[in-house]
């Protein structure tokens, strides 16, 4: 099982900012990729981005890039992603996970909601 929990404060107005933090347990993060994913009502799951286990290596979908800023510290266990300049499109469930999403090893935490809007 994956024991990812997500926080994060979940209404913000356009152009807002906010900062998901996600601390595993029972696992400890240092040899694996961590990704963070959302899904918006009505729509499938989406990739956001992902960072590799060395920690210096982010990837990031055309639509946050330059927005959003992934890092992990594995000192403290914990994925982080910070949400810059927010849209309403942004609105959505988030999860932070361990792998990548599709792959067999894929699991995710039960998400945080994120609410942008004026």
């Amino acid at each position: 099982a994956v024991h990812l929990v997500e926080s994060m404060v979940g209404l913000v107005q356009p152009g807002g900012s906010l900062r998901l933090a996600c601390a595993a347990s029972v696992f400890t993060l240092t040899a694996y990729t961590l990704s963070c994913t959302r899904q918006a009502p009505g729509t499938g799951l989406e990739w956001v981005s992902h960072i590799l286990p060395n920690g210096v290596t982010p990837y990031y979908s055309d639509f946050v890039q330059g927005r959003f800023t992934i890092s992990r510290d594995d000192a403290q266990n914990t994925l982080y992603l910070q949400l810059d300049r927010l849209k309403t499109d942004d609105t959505a469930m988030y999860y932070c996970g361990k792998g990548l999403p599709g792959t067999l090893s894929y699991s995710r935490g039960q998400g945080t909601q994120v609410t942008v809007s004026s």
